[in-house]
């Protein structure tokens, strides 16, 4: 199981009310709301192994030079990326809280957390569960190797199960088609603006009809007689779009064969350091939450010292 922690403590963030708090008043909900949920994805599914997928770069170098809109508009004024005040003190307390638990947390410098998923869930000899809020995902999904989405829409609770077949009856389009689809469609959550004019429906006519991005493009290129789903104004917007088409299949395509030392993702049977999560525990008033995860996780009851 792959968690896509920033998507998931940004959901729990507004998942779970602020009025959820340390003893000393300050905002935990994205905390708590975290941890809850992975002992319940624990509980529910019995992955044998898990780890948690991070941003060490939210807004790679490599996507920005390509296409400098990606995610602009989450730029915060200072620089960096713009993170609600309440959530911000919270992400360095879930990776002490991590480390503590003994809970493998992976990143890589220069890579979003997409691209960690997509290297681990490539190298996985068995199945793979992707647990995220984010479709750029929906493109590793794959029947024959058990890669499968669970997708968190509907907040933290109410999680959607996406494979092949999911993606085709949601979007019309083959299984692994998604990376093609979305660029067509764009998605003004990531910057990305998509060919303007052209939206779903297009979009999916179009890879129905000549398979991917690429054979859309060569179509586009030699189509003299205009017909559905080519028609004369979807050539015209495809041809005004090509510096566009050029740079965004390197933004959605999520990197699968980054640099990456090996990773077990063991469940941890005891926490890596007892007294450090017991510490944390109290300080931060997570401790219910703490022993959930421990209880799915088979730790010793009294491991928080209680």
């Amino acid at each position: 199981m792959l968690l896509d922690a920033a998507s998931l403590y940004f959901r729990a963030f507004y998942g779970v009310p602020t009025s959820v708090t340390t003893p000393d008043g300050r905002p935990i909900n994205a905390v708590r709301g975290f941890l809850d949920m992975t002992a319940r994805l624990l509980a529910t599914h019995r992955p044998d192994r898990l780890v948690a997928c991070w941003d060490d770069d939210w807004r790679p170098a490599f996507r920005v030079e390509a296409l400098p809109s990606y995610k602009a508009h989450r730029v915060a004024p200072e620089g960096g990326e713009e993170v609600p005040d309440e959530l911000g003190p919270q992400v360095p307390v879930l990776v002490e809280v991590l480390a503590a638990a003994g809970i493998d947390r992976v990143g890589a410098p220069g890579y979003e957390a997409d691209d960690v998923i997509g290297t681990l869930a490539t190298r996985a000899r068995g199945p793979v569960d992707v647990v995220t809020g984010d479709r750029d995902l929906f493109q590793l999904v794959d029947d024959a190797r058990a890669v499968r989405v669970l997708y968190t829409a509907r907040g933290i609770t109410d999680i959607e199960f996406v494979d092949e077949a999911g993606v085709a009856a949601k979007y019309g389009i083959p299984g692994r088609a998604y990376a093609d689809f979305a660029v067509l469609r764009g998605d003004p959550s990531d910057g990305l603006p998509g060919v303007p004019g052209v939206g779903a429906k297009t979009a999916a006519a179009l890879i129905n009809e000549f398979g991917d991005l690429a054979g859309i493009r060569a179509a586009a290129g030699r189509t003299v007689v205009p017909k559905a789903p080519l028609t004369a104004a979807v050539l015209k917007k495809l041809h005004a779009a090509g510096d566009y088409l050029d740079a965004a299949p390197v933004v959605v395509a999520v990197a699968t064969t980054i640099d990456l030392p090996p990773v077990e993702g063991a469940l941890p049977r005891s926490p890596a350091d007892p007294r450090a999560l017991a510490e944390l525990a109290d300080r931060h008033g997570i401790g219910n939450s703490v022993r959930r995860l421990g209880a799915v996780l088979g730790w010793p009851a009294d491991v928080l010292g209680r």
